[in-house]
């Protein structure tokens, strides 16, 4: 993949749409998807005739997204959201590590088609796995979470959710927790 074109666009009530692309390598497939953040998107996708520049595709197809009023929602604008489980363990047993990248896994899918952000990345440590993530809409994305998590069976009692803006990553308010007044640490 060449990487990835995504943007966004509020309308005239206030709904955040998303717009994004990319082109898969291995099908030769210029990708297409969109919707309303936080709902189920669409998703179109063309072969690309060999020859075809997938820097070139990108790049009409950012001006496009500029043209009709989208923009890229700058990560200070954005929100640091962490899904954290807690283990059994300090440092995690085999089956917290497969816990980790189903984890990874799910959310990233969950958020993704929804237009809800990316995962960065996940760490295990003083009996905690978090999975970091990058958020244009905190709200959407924790209840995101939670359907991913019951869904999944990704130990649901075990996860506290916590959002922090991206241009303050230290202010980290709890969103969701198994147990009332919990606290949060990473």
């Amino acid at each position: 993949m060449s990487g990835i074109i995504r943007m966004y666009k509020r309308n005239g009530e206030g709904v955040l749409h998303f717009r994004e692309a990319w082109f898969d390598d291995a099908d030769q497939h210029f990708v297409i998807n969109y919707g309303v953040v936080g709902h189920q998107s669409t998703t179109d996708a063309a072969a690309v005739e060999e020859g075809t520049s997938a820097e070139g595709l990108l790049a009409a197809f950012e001006a496009q997204c500029e043209e009709d009023g989208y923009t890229v929602i700058p990560e200070s604008e954005q929100f640091r959201v962490v899904a954290q489980f807690a283990l059994k363990s300090k440092d995690g047993t085999e089956r917290d590590r497969h816990l980790e990248q189903k984890a990874k896994e799910v959310i990233t899918a969950e958020l993704a088609w929804r237009g809800l952000g990316v995962v960065e990345g996940s760490g295990m440590g003083n009996s905690r796995l978090n999975i970091f993530c990058l958020c244009p809409d905190v709200n959407k994305a924790v209840n995101a979470i939670k359907v991913c998590a019951r869904a999944e069976d990704l130990d649901f009692t075990k996860l506290t959710i916590a959002a922090a803006p991206a241009s303050d990553p230290d202010a980290f308010k709890v969103k969701h927790s198994p147990r009332q007044g919990g606290g949060f640490t990473l």
